[in-house]
């Protein structure tokens, strides 16, 4: 199954679900390692990573890109998650705790710019590489330029004060752009769970395979103790893959194997999907039923399902 865009193009996504927290204080640091899955004070000013906001049992709230800066840490996270996440960091702030809530949503904007050949569209800029994200001033105005793209395909995140549209299209309004459809055939082609589909309380982040934005080694965190049982044990007994239809089917549809139900699918675009299905009784390259549908069972690029051995 083939990528569904020429990455050979240069494209342009103007990222419509785009919302920034900041946490600012001398604890910052210390209070989203404690939050979160990844290993947060290990992290370098210059570098984004990913981190997983969950509950007290594991269970998955939102994925999350943070941008370690001088003063403070930007949390990226979908428009309709904001709030409730907001209010979920809120009530974990203590009194004593130097740790203050900032919502940047209404002052910055974000685009994706999305291709093998990008960096013939930089204008002799230096860009960041890896886990680097580098800070680009362009007529007076900062631009944040991180070197991902929230779907693990070549190509770089901007952020941009909200005021300055204007710049952006200047510097890349002749791209063709990307639209939602097709960002979502993308996100689905690749893996990528999203929150209310692939990333609710239903699921933790070993079933959704996010193993890269966990942390093994660090200390305790909200929901610590549940996600390293299972990967003690390797008692992860779901799994999230990409499921290739032979015709439509809706989200929320059963998929079943034989007359058994092993899982549903979560979301769908086309005749591409991604589901969660039983790990004793599912694997790479297996047909599955979907609703009316014959479907095959893929492994996505974004997705990993391996379990931590501990050090070499």
């Amino acid at each position: 199954m083939a990528l569904p865009l020429d990455l050979e193009q240069t494209w342009l996504y103007p990222l419509p679900e785009f919302s920034l927290i900041a946490l600012q204080g001398e604890d910052r640091r210390r209070f989203l390692h404690n939050q979160t899955t990844n290993a947060v004070e290990a992290r370098a000013v210059g570098e984004w990573f990913e981190t997983v906001f969950v509950n007290s049992t594991g269970r998955t709230l939102e994925l999350a890109t943070v941008y370690v800066r001088q003063d403070s840490l930007w949390i990226q996270v979908e428009a309709g998650q904001k709030n409730f996440l907001w209010q979920w960091m809120d009530r974990f702030i203590f009194p004593f705790d130097k740790v203050e809530l900032q919502d940047l949503s209404a002052h910055y904007r974000a685009v994706v710019l999305l291709g093998e050949k990008v960096e013939e569209n930089n204008l002799g800029w230096q860009l960041p590489a890896g886990n680097q994200w580098l800070a680009q001033s362009v007529q007076g105005v900062e631009l944040l330029i991180s070197a991902q793209t929230g779907l693990d395909l070549p190509g770089y995140t901007v952020i941009f004060p909200a005021d300055q549209q204007e710049l952006v299209n200047q510097l890349w309004g002749h791209l063709p752009l990307i639209n939602p459809d097709q960002w979502e055939s993308l996100r689905i082609y690749q893996g990528r769970p999203q929150a209310g589909k692939e990333l609710t309380e239903d699921y933790n982040p070993l079933e959704a395979g996010l193993w890269r934005a966990i942390s093994f080694t660090k200390g305790c965190y909200i929901g610590q103790e549940t996600i390293a049982r299972l990967n003690t044990y390797q008692g992860v007994k779901q799994r999230l893959w990409r499921i290739t239809l032979d015709r439509q089917a809706e989200a929320g549809t059963v998929i079943t194997l034989e007359g058994q139900k092993v899982g549903i699918l979560t979301s769908v675009k086309g005749l591409t999907g991604l589901g969660y299905l039983k790990t004793k009784l599912v694997n790479q390259g297996m047909t599955v039923q979907v609703g009316e549908a014959i479907a095959t069972v893929e492994k996505p690029p974004y997705l990993s399902h391996q379990y931590y051995q501990g050090p070499s």
